[in-house]
């Protein structure tokens, strides 16, 4: 099996629990969203995107494949695949047959999880370079010392960018951008669309409650990380679309008064106070466009379902 995985320096894990413990200690307590994907919370995002509520992920996959001849024509093949919150690695594996990529780099914050998925995919495409990188692209994105002279295909999908404020994602958009020196380079991405909040409440709130587990299992994570003692009982799933703001938020909020420990110090939860959790932002076509315009890309192409519920963009 081809496979190799390495570790970006400037990760330190002293600051990152520090970092962890200040959040929720401020008086308006928050959790980076990169806290939920420990193994239970893995799974049970894989759960989420089986919802019927969950349209994003079927959506993303049914532009994919209505459309995968006119990407691939765009794109071009034989380039180096770098694929951003790689995850289990399925989506970018949808593309090996197509774009034949001659190296692919899996990038994610969660170690364990991706070792696991390059394993199965070095012994699926056993003639392709296949390397993790363990990194927070939150912090930076630091290629320069693994991609090749050859062009690259950066690879974005599920609305991941969302999670990113406008302006961080405008960051983050250019630092892709920076790397896309080789000619014939670019970025496919997936983005979702702003619509009704009817279903985008419905979406995130789902009835059955799954992902309310899955918001709720970061207390169990962040207990395990820094030996708080959160009692998930106190707390319940919160999520809805701020239209003003054009995102979706999550918050845990508390039931009941009550008291958690945190390190060292006691922090009083009054009822009704939350916890923020996640932001995903929404984007009008013409919204995306002009931000990947302000990073850099001048050719974009964009590729939408019927109802246009969901955009995937080719930026070169």
């Amino acid at each position: 099996m081809r496979y190799s995985i390495t570790y970006r320096s400037g990760f330190n894990a002293e600051l990152e629990r520090q970092s962890l413990i200040a959040g929720l200690l401020a008086p308006n307590a928050a959790i980076s969203p990169k806290y939920f994907y420990d193994e239970l919370g893995s799974l049970l995002y894989l759960a989420i995107c089986r919802l019927p509520e969950y349209y994003l992920t079927r959506t993303e996959a049914s532009i994919f494949t209505q459309n995968r001849e006119a990407i691939t024509g765009a794109i071009g093949t034989g380039k180096q695949l770098v694929d951003l919150g790689a995850g289990d690695c399925r989506k970018a594996a949808e593309w090996f047959h197509f774009l034949k990529p001659s190296r692919y780099f899996a990038v994610d914050i969660a170690e364990a999880h991706l070792e696991h998925s390059l394993g199965r995919l070095a012994e699926e495409f056993p003639d392709t370079e296949i390397v993790g990188i363990v990194m927070d692209i939150a912090t930076g994105l630091q290629l320069d010392g693994d991609l090749g002279t050859q062009p690259a295909t950066f690879f974005y999908p599920g609305s991941s960018i969302g999670n990113f404020a406008p302006g961080s994602a405008l960051q983050l958009l250019g630092q892709i951008r920076t790397h896309c020196h080789a000619p014939g380079s670019g970025l496919l991405i997936g983005v979702d669309a702003k619509k009704d909040a009817a279903r985008l409440n419905a979406a995130y709130a789902d009835p059955l409650g799954v992902t309310a587990s899955f918001n709720l299992n970061i207390l169990n994570h962040i207990n395990r990380l820094i030996g708080s003692d959160f009692d998930l009982n106190n707390f319940r799933h919160i999520g809805f679309y701020n239209e003003s703001m054009g995102r979706v938020e999550m918050h845990l909020e508390a039931r009941t008064d009550c008291v958690v420990r945190i390190a060292d110090s006691n922090r009083e939860f009054a009822a009704g106070e939350r916890i923020h959790t996640e932001n995903s932002y929404k984007y009008a076509r013409h919204e995306f466009e002009s931000l990947l315009q302000q990073a850099g890309f001048t050719t974009i192409q964009c590729w939408q379902d019927n109802v246009q519920d969901f955009c995937v963009f080719y930026a070169a």
